[in-house]
């Protein structure tokens, strides 16, 4: 079960015996890096700290002369948000490299999801991290953080979120109404797509992009997503999602972005199961 769970909490496989690699397809991202994202955290903490002191260190003078007891009171203030965000940062870290559900998990997922991934991106941008790395260490963490709530639910409260890009380009079928309509010619993933659907009795639909995504999020109302896309278009469908836990899986680009892609429909399927009841 950890093994699955390494496989999935990744959205792509890792190299076992007698499996294939799949971190030599080039056509999947790169392995998302979770150490980048805990580098960043932990550069972000250091930075807080300098700047707790520096707030603190900068009025001391002014503050004395006001009452001796100023700088002690506003050193202990900022002493306790200090700890406060190192205390949440070690939470986050013990729940990503333990994988269980530590003290308000879902708490957590919020923070790192609205305001910790902002604020990382900017500091990634000083060491010189590309955006797309930066986001497929989130969507690791984030499934991380899903994968140690793991709530069960009912079929019909799982929905696989799917985007336009995986159908064919020559198709003339329209699929982002209903993805029943798919005719099953087997040129692109849907139709494995729709078999799966219709094999664990899970609803599946196809955004074209955010905006129809929420929409179709707001009617169908799941309690857990699977969300198949890009780096870019999986970080804004979590970010967009919250407080529904979304799990996210990397597609494949062979002919490159928004063009004919695929997915590995093991991840999907695995994914799947490990939310059923």
């Amino acid at each position: 079960m950890k093994e699955l769970e390494e496989k999935i909490e990744q959205g792509r496989l890792l190299p076992v015996s007698g499996v294939s690699r799949e971190y030599d397809d080039p056509d999947l991202p790169p392995r998302p890096r979770k150490r980048t994202f805990i580098f960043l955290l932990l550069v972000t903490c250091l930075v807080l700290v300098g700047l707790a002191f520096l707030l603190w260190w900068v009025p001391y003078v002014g503050l004395g002369n006001i009452h001796p007891s100023l700088p002690v009171i506003l050193g202990i203030a900022f002493g306790c948000l200090v700890l406060f965000g190192l205390g949440g940062a070690l939470t986050l870290v013990l729940t990503i490299v333990r994988g269980k559900n530590l003290f308000f998990n879902r708490r957590i997922r919020g923070v790192v999801i609205r305001v910790l991934f902002p604020l990382l991106v900017g500091v990634g941008r000083c060491f010189g991290i590309s955006k797309d790395e930066i986001r497929r260490s989130f969507v690791a963490i984030n499934n991380k953080l899903v994968l140690a709530e793991a709530k069960k639910v009912r079929p019909e409260e799982i929905l696989i979120l799917l985007p336009h890009c995986l159908q064919h380009h020559d198709c003339t079928v329209r699929i982002t109404g209903n993805v029943e309509n798919c005719k099953e010619c087997g040129k692109c993933r849907i139709k494995d797509l729709v078999e799966l659907s219709r094999k664990y009795h899970v609803p599946a639909a196809v955004a074209t992009g955010g905006t129809l995504a929420r929409r179709i999020v707001v009617e169908k109302r799941p309690k857990v997503i699977v969300g198949v896309a890009c780096e870019r278009d999986l970080t804004s469908g979590i970010q967009d999602s919250y407080p529904i836990p979304v799990f996210g899986v990397f597609n494949k680009r062979p002919f490159g972005p928004c063009y004919d892609t695929d997915v590995t429909l093991e991840l999907v399927e695995k994914g799947i199961k490990i939310f059923l009841d």
